[in-house]
């Protein structure tokens, strides 16, 4: 068995994420070359000729596009600002107009809180960046503007940058799983579990628990907690406190303002649409039928990246909300591309444009699609099973 080089991958996520020197800005996330470890494993006869051959092609054809993605990676600041500028003014605008019509007429608070929730996942989408260290040139920026987003998204930066490194730097690798990303598990794992572990997972992938309930709990509660993430309490502390603090200031001073009953009639409906069409996102980014996952031994950085991420076709006003982000094959393939940079990327070379296209209908139906089969290489439903043994 070789070695996958998995912590290659997060020190450079975390090189990224928390970097102390700008000559980061000048590195493409590394990656083993799968076809000299195709060409080994033929040496023991592990592998076919065409296996060979196909991992060869793959290795080839994103090598090409990390090239390509590496002439996007400058971030350009009088865009971010305009980013900024066009969303936070709009936010303010609906804001006060919700916090207006809460006492006469709630039931136009609620559905400007669709838009008002469309404009927090943009936030999101910048604080999200920031992490990446891709927002803004300079560390300092990124890490001053990602903290200020974060009392709007109600995440804590810090803790949330560092898992989110995780989720990038093993994104693929069914060694990797659980941190970061929507937990998935194999056929044989499934028929592995005693019933009551069964139905807790089927309950878990149910989409009216998940993203009613699951994700809107998860930034709500789980957020103000130091417990329950992917890194030690010890390590997240000082992020989640501090938030909360800034929060209890900010949100404290509005409730002053305007009253809490108005404050929480009109941010709690905010935050449960955001969040729920946030973890949507997350969902359909990784949770499609020709995803890719490997073991250790087999997975790559740069293939999973762009093979195991999907290009998420939405309508140009959903895709402005969202900050590109259903362009996320470029983003897992080198994160360092600003959001706002993503679409000018893939103009720029067409064929990434015809990789794991999903249209909006077309997502619909993938959440049915619960576990992986590796002997199909694809996400299957629970009425698949007696299929898939």
């Amino acid at each position: 068995m070789l070695p996958s080089g998995g912590g290659t991958y997060e020190s450079f996520a975390f090189g990224v994420a928390d970097r102390r020197g700008e000559d980061l800005k000048t590195s493409i996330e590394p990656a083993f070359d799968m076809a000299d470890r195709a060409d080994a494993m033929a040496l023991s006869g592990a592998l076919s000729s065409a296996e060979i051959e196909r991992r060869a092609a793959l290795k080839k054809g994103v090598q090409e596009f990390a090239a390509h993605c590496a002439k996007f990676r400058e971030a350009i600041p009088a865009r971010a600002f305009m980013q900024i500028a066009t969303t936070a003014l709009p936010f303010a605008a609906l804001v006060a107009l919700m916090i207006a019509l809460a006492g006469s007429a709630y039931w136009a608070t609620l559905l400007l809180s669709i838009p008002a929730g469309g404009l927090l996942v943009r936030f999101f989408i910048i604080q999200h960046d920031c992490g990446h260290g891709s927002f803004m040139p300079s560390r300092a920026m990124n890490d001053t503007i990602g903290r200020l987003m974060s009392v709007l998204t109600i995440t804590p930066y810090a803790l949330w940058r560092r898992e989110h490194a995780i989720h990038h730097a093993g994104c693929g690798n069914l060694e990797r799983r659980g941190v970061g990303d929507i937990e998935t598990w194999t056929v044989d794992e499934y028929r592995s579990k005693t019933w009551f572990e069964r139905i807790r997972y089927r309950i878990y992938r149910n989409p009216l628990f998940l993203f009613g309930f699951g994700v809107p709990f998860y930034f709500l509660i789980i957020q103000r907690l130091p417990w329950f993430h992917g890194v030690a309490a010890r390590d997240c502390w000082k992020s989640v406190v501090g938030l909360n603090a800034a929060m209890a200031v900010f949100y404290g001073a509005l409730a002053y303002a305007v009253g809490p009953i108005t404050l929480l009639k009109v941010a709690v409906p905010i935050v449960v649409i955001a969040s729920a069409a946030g973890g949507w996102l997350f969902f359909i980014q990784h949770q499609f039928e020709d995803t890719l996952w490997d073991r250790k031994e087999d997975w790559d950085f740069q293939v999973a990246a762009v093979h195991g991420s999907s290009y998420y076709v939405l309508p140009k006003l959903l895709q402005w909300f969202t900050g590109n982000i259903g362009l996320h094959h470029i983003h897992h393939l080198n994160s360092m591309i600003p959001n706002y940079r993503l679409q000018e990327c893939m103009d720029a070379l067409p064929a990434l444009a015809t990789i794991n296209r999903l249209t909006l209908r077309e997502s619909f139906a993938c959440v049915r699609l619960t576990l992986w089969d590796p002997v199909a290489r694809r996400l299957i439903g629970f009425n698949e099973l007696p299929a898939a043994a």
